[in-house]
């Protein structure tokens, strides 16, 4: 059987590659997938007292690249003082002292810390200042979390919570932020 001259020569180059122990350029690598995404463009907590304070206020989230937004405003704090924001694992604050929101929100079960310092709860946040007048306007990104579409960082349908007190960023498992004074879980509106 003789082969034509394009094949002839194919099958020298083939032959003369596989010789010098050199392989043909590999075909490139498929891009890396992009992390999960959320299928929610908008929700919403309505945060109600719990513990018996009076601490109360309404966020909006909205997915943004590599997290989640969080805006609205939180009133009755203490004045002045700094109080420890979560989410929790749980979309229930029907405990009078809202332990029914289960512990932080963590799923690559990492230890407490502050986020972007290290490990920590994908559900752990910086604490929040309240002004004078006990109100705080709130404007934090959640990194690492999506908005809907049940993947396992996703925060829809979980409890956000206000505490009494400041979170420590080390105390385990929830930074020492003592108790629970307001929960809403986390809906989607859109």
């Amino acid at each position: 059987m003789r082969l034509s001259l394009p094949l002839a020569v194919l099958a020298a180059t083939t032959t003369l590659l596989a010789a010098c122990g050199t392989r043909p350029p590999a075909r490139p690598e498929a891009p890396p997938a992009p992390p999960a995404m959320g299928t929610a463009q908008m929700a919403e907590a309505n945060l109600a007292p719990a513990s018996a304070s009076l601490v109360s206020g309404r966020v909006a989230l909205v997915p943004e690249a590599g997290g989640v937004h969080i805006t609205g405003v939180i009133g009755g704090l203490p004045r002045g003082r700094q109080v420890a924001f979560h989410v929790h694992e749980k979309g229930d604050c029907s405990a009078v002292d809202a332990s029914s929101a289960g512990g932080h929100f963590n799923p690559a079960a990492q230890p407490h810390g502050r986020a972007g310092g290290g490990a920590h709860h994908a559900g752990d946040m910086d604490n929040l200042q309240a002004n004078a007048e006990g109100v705080v306007h709130v404007d934090v990104r959640l990194r690492g979390v999506t908005l809907g579409g049940g993947a396992a960082n996703d925060i829809a349908g979980r409890a956000l919570v206000v505490h009494a007190d400041a979170d420590d960023y080390h105390s385990q498992p929830a930074g020492n932020a003592g108790a629970r004074v307001a929960c809403g879980v986390i809906r989607v509106t859109r």
